[in-house]
C-alpha cells in the first residue's frame, strides 16, 4: 500500500520507483549503447521472471537518475506522440522515397515481436533499384483508409454530402478489419491494427487459394452464422482460444466479407475510382464462396436514414458512405471527406458512480477512470434507495437478495478536462475507502453511459459486459433511485 499511495502522490511510475529504491550498491559506468543493444533488447519475449530478475540486479548498480532513465526505457515512456501520418511524411522527406511506399513498408514494422535493427531501418527507407525487395514479395498489406464519424442529421446531407447516387452505401459489419493477401502461392491475413493473424482462421485461409495471385482485398472477418453476422463478443472468444478445435471451428465460424479490392495481377489499384474497384472486386470474386459486402440502394438520404434504425436487428452497427469517384487513400484525412461512418446512436444506461482510479499521463493527479454500478431491481422509492446508500456509507456488507447497486462497467472517457476537476473534487470528499489506487465513494453521482454492444459475461458480478463504454453526460438532474436496473441492462441485450 506503500508504494501505492507514493505513486498517486508522484503520479510517474518511473520516478516513484527511482525514489523509493534504497541507495545502490554499486555505480556503473556502462554506456547507453551497452544497456540498449546488450541488456535491454535481448530482454524482449523473456519471461516474466528473468526480466522482474534482471530489473532487481540493474536497479542496484544505478543511482536515482539512472533508475528513472532506465525505468522510462523499458516502460516506454520516452515515446513521443506523434501521428503515423506525420512521421510516414518526415520518412519520405528524409529518404525521397514516395509516403505511400513507405507506409505500405511500416505495416507491421512496430511489432513487439521483431527487434529493431539498422538493416530494418534501411529496408524501410531504401530506393527500389538499390536491390531491396520489393514490398510485395513479402506478404506486405497496404495502409488502411479509415472513415470519419459522421454526426450531422441526414437532413443537411443533400448539402453536405451532395445527391444520394453520388455514394456507394453499404452495412457497416461489425468485425475485425483485415486486408487478404494472395501473392506467390501464399496467403497472408492482416489486422486493422498490423497484426498478422493468417494462422488464426484457417478457413479463410482455405478459400483464399481460389484467389490469383497478385490480389489484396479489403474487407470485414466476422463470425457468421445462419446467413448473418452474429454478435462480436463470439469473435472475441474465438481469438482468445490458443488451440482451434474442431468444436471451436463449428462453434464460430468466420467469413472474410470483401468490400475492396488493392490490388490485382500484382498492380495497386488503389487510385482507381471506388466504382471501378468494386466492379473489378465483383467480377474477380464471381462464382467464389467469398461474400462480397451487398450495395444498398435508395431513393434519398431520408430513406436511408429510415433503413439505418434496422441496424441492430441485422446486427451491423449502421452504414458506411463512400463517393463513387474516391481513390483508396492512406489513413484518415478527414479534409478528404471521401469515407464516412454512419453509425447508430449508443446504447445508454444512467448509472451510478461508486469506484474510483487515478488516471494516467497528464491526468496522474486526477481520478478519471471510473466504476459505474446499477440496481439489482427497482427501488419501491427514494426512502428505500436511502436506506442502501446509508449503508455503503457505513460500510456494511451488502445482504444475499437485498436491493443493492452492481458493478457492471467502467469508463475513462467522455469527460472535459473542467468536468473531471469537478469530479475529482467530490470524489476526494467522498471517499469511503481506499484499496491501493482505487477509492470507493459514497454514491452521490448518476452518469448517462454509452456503449456500442452488451453481452453475457460469467466473468462479471452482473452476468454482463457491455462493449467501449464511455461517460456522455454527468446527470445532475437524475437521482440515485432513478437509475436504471440490471433489468434494463437485459432488456437492451435482446433489444
Amino acid at each position: 500500500w506503500l508504494f501505492d499511495e507514493c505513486y498517486q502522490a508522484v503520479g510517474d511510475l518511473a520516478e516513484t520507483i527511482a525514489h523509493v529504491l534504497p541507495p545502490g550498491a554499486q555505480a556503473s559506468d556502462v554506456g547507453l549503447a551497452e544497456w540498449v543493444e546488450r541488456r535491454l533488447l535481448p530482454l524482449r519475449g523473456r519471461p516474466e521472471e528473468e526480466v522482474a530478475a534482471r530489473m532487481k540486479a540493474w536497479w542496484n548498480e544505478l543511482d536515482t537518475t539512472g533508475r528513472f532513465l532506465l525505468s522510462k526505457l523499458v516502460g516506454g515512456g520516452f515515446r513521443v506522440g506523434v501521428s503515423k501520418l506525420l512521421v510516414q511524411r518526415a520518412l519520405a522527406g528524409h529518404s525521397g522515397v514516395d509516403a505511400k511506399r513507405i507506409a505500405q513498408r511500416m505495416m507491421g514494422y512496430t511489432d513487439g515481436k521483431t527487434m529493431p535493427t539498422p538493416e530494418r531501418f534501411q529496408a524501410l527507407v531504401a530506393q527500389a533499384q538499390e536491390g531491396v525487395a520489393d514490398v510485395q514479395d513479402l506478404g506486405q498489406p497496404y495502409p488502411f483508409f479509415l472513415a470519419h464519424q459522421l454526426d450531422a442529421p441526414p437532413e443537411v446531407f443533400a448539402a453536405t454530402l451532395g445527391p444520394v447516387d453520388d455514394w456507394m452505401v453499404e452495412w457497416k459489419y461489425d468485425g475485425i478489419r483485415g486486408q487478404l493477401v494472395r501473392r506467390q502461392g501464399e496467403s497472408w491475413i492482416w489486422s486493422r491494427g498490423e497484426e498478422l493473424v493468417t494462422d488464426r482462421f484457417p478457413e479463410i485461409v482455405a478459400l483464399s487459394q481460389a484467389l490469383p495471385d497478385g490480389t489484396v482485398l479489403d474487407g470485414e472477418i466476422m463470425v457468421w452464422k445462419e446467413d448473418r453476422p452474429a454478435a462480436f463478443s463470439l469473435l472475441q472468444q474465438r481469438i482468445g482460444r490458443k488451440t482451434l478445435t474442431k468444436k471451436v471451428l463449428a462453434d464460430a465460424p468466420v467469413t472474410f466479407m470483401a468490400y475492396d479490392i488493392l490490388e490485382q495481377d500484382g498492380r495497386d489499384i488503389r487510385a482507381l475510382p471506388q466504382f471501378e474497384r468494386r466492379t473489378r472486386l465483383e467480377a474477380l470474386l464471381a462464382g467464389m464462396a467469398f461474400p462480397v459486402s451487398p450495395v444498398e440502394v435508395d431513393r434519398s438520404w431520408q430513406e436511408f436514414a429510415r433503413r439505418r434504425e434496422q441496424s441492430r436487428e441485422r446486427g451491423v452497427e449502421g452504414f458506411m458512405l463512400k463517393r463513387l469517384d474516391a481513390a483508396y487513400g492512406t489513413g484518415r484525412t478527414k479534409a478528404d471527406g471521401l469515407w464516412w461512418k454512419w453509425k447508430i446512436d449508443p446504447m445508454t444506461i444512467d448509472c451510478v458512480l461508486i469506484y474510483a482510479q487515478a488516471g494516467h499521463g497528464r491526468r496522474a493527479s486526477l481520478y478519471t477512470d471510473y466504476t459505474f454500478a446499477v440496481w439489482n431491481r427497482a427501488p419501491r422509492d427514494k426512502a428505500e434507495a436511502d436506506v442502501v446508500l446509508e449503508a455503503i456509507a457505513r460500510k456494511e456488507p451488502a445482504q444475499p437478495g437485498a436491493l443493492q447497486l452492481v458493478a457492471f462497467a467502467k469508463a475513462y472517457s467522455g469527460l472535459t478536462d473542467e468536468e473531471f476537476r469537478k469530479i475529482d473534487a467530490i470524489i476526494r470528499k467522498t471517499t469511503l475507502e481506499k484499496f491501493g489506487p482505487v477509492r470507493s465513494v459514497k454514491p452521490s453521482l448518476v452518469f448517462e453511459l454509452g456503449f456500442e454492444g452488451i453481452n453475457r459475461s460469467p466473468r462479471h458480478k452482473s452476468g454482463i459486459a457491455v462493449r467501449f463504454p464511455r461517460m456522455l453526460r454527468i446527470r445532475l438532474d437524475k437521482p440515485l433511485h432513478e437509475a436504471n436496473t440490471l433489468q434494463d441492462l437485459e432488456m437492451l441485450m435482446k433489444a
